[in-house]
């Protein structure tokens, strides 16, 4: 169920994503219904003459469930839920059931699980009128607390759980991203679905998820450059935007987000083939603005060229208005290749020449020295080695340290 208060074109994109939303959730929409209204209901979201059309809806064949595409009060869904006889989820209901069945990593897990019981909290109903649970032990209240109290109490005792526990990974995740620091680091971000995994696949050559599917990736993958560069480039692969994300879903996944913060580029994905690609292209940018990103270099990726019409002709009007933009299909050796040329030239930029001293007893660095200095010559000393090497600045100052 939609009711848009937008121009024809961004409805129907609207309603093309929620039935996307609800197929990746396995289910099959049946029928949509639409009202424009300056606001929604406040009792039960849709007027009295939509709601009739709703309940003649929901009950010939009986429906599992109501999608709406908007964030809905409590109330306003227990109303709906009275007069249809099923079900209600709003559009963040749906997003938090897609993010937890698709999260896999610890952290992932417990940030879902973190927004779902605080979006739970307020729609807790008491399970039985005058009922009181008796409490005893340490930390109880004793008789006179209710259901309703003891679980929201509940709810919030495993909230701090969780919380303690994310700030653990999250440590582990500040420590890691500390020994990449000061190596060339590419973040792909963009719409959900927008073929990032797909991307990050061609690019390093790992075997991330891939589906067509929104939210398919929750976790950040750090993979390097393949074939390899010298030195290094790390590619990062994030959880993907969506319109009207649940602030709180943005927010929970901070600690993955920090990877498009410290990244020395943003590669931003673009679906070329999706009608509404411009507002999920603003979408992006504005939510990389809301997470401290804005100013982070960018380079536009126009993907899934492959998927439209006339691909010459598409490829003109989008270098026509962004011209420093890429144009490409993940799934083309050759557009892939020209990607990855574009993404070591940009960090080539920052290269620097000087000289690492290594004393022959400290050979074993040598790997890490090739992996993360274009070596451009060596030769040998009494004591040492002295390689003559192209790196980041940061490298270089970090190598010379160590000898």
């Amino acid at each position: 169920m939609q009711l848009p208060d937008v121009d024809d074109r961004a409805f129907e994109a609207s309603v093309a994503e929620l039935h996307r939303l609800a197929r990746t959730l396995g289910t099959a929409v049946v029928a949509t219904v639409t009202q424009r209204r300056e606001s929604l209901h406040a009792a039960t979201v849709v007027g009295s003459g939509k709601l009739a059309e709703l309940k003649a809806l929901v009950g010939d064949p009986p429906l599992d469930a109501l999608l709406v595409d908007h964030e809905i009060t409590p109330s306003q869904a227990r109303n709906l839920e009275k007069a249809t006889g099923v079900e209600v989820l709003d559009r963040t209901a749906v997003i938090l059931e897609i993010f937890r069945r698709h999260a896999r990593s610890r952290a992932a897990k417990a940030q879902v699980e973190i927004v779902r019981l605080q979006y739970m909290v307020p729609r807790l109903r008491e399970s039985g009128k005058g009922k009181d649970r008796q409490r005893g032990g340490i930390g109880g209240k004793g008789a006179g607390e209710s259901a309703l109290e003891l679980d929201r109490r509940k709810i919030r005792d495993r909230i701090a759980e969780l919380t303690r526990e994310l700030d653990a990974l999250a440590e582990e995740q500040r420590t890691q991203r500390a020994r990449r620091r000061d190596m060339s680091r590419v973040a792909l971000v963009g719409y959900t679905n927008a073929g990032k995994s797909t991307l990050m696949r061609a690019l390093t050559g790992s075997e991330v998820y891939v589906a067509d599917q929104l939210f398919a990736t929750l976790d950040t993958t750090v993979r390097p450059l393949h074939p390899p560069t010298h030195p290094r480039v790390l590619i990062s692969d994030t959880v993907g935007f969506i319109d009207k994300l649940p602030h709180g879903l943005v927010a929970s996944f901070k600690s993955t987000l920090d990877e498009a913060l410290e990244a020395g580029l943003l590669a931003q994905v673009i679906d070329a083939s999706d009608d509404n690609f411009e507002r999920q292209l603003q979408v992006t940018t504005e939510v990389l603005a809301d997470i401290g990103a804005g100013e982070v270099p960018r380079l536009l990726v126009f993907n899934k060229i492959d998927r439209v019409g006339d691909a010459e002709v598409t490829t003109r009007a989008l270098l026509a208005r962004w011209p420093d933009a890429l144009v490409i299909s993940a799934r083309q050796p050759a557009d892939v290749a020209r990607l990855h040329a574009r993404l070591q030239a940009f960090f080539a930029r920052e290269l620097v020449e000087g000289e690492v001293r290594v004393p022959y007893d400290r050979q074993q660095l040598r790997g890490e020295i090739f992996a993360d200095c274009e070596v451009l010559g060596e030769r040998y000393e009494d004591d040492a080695v002295v390689f003559q090497v192209r790196a980041r600045p940061e490298a270089l100052a970090r190598w010379r340290d160590a000898s």
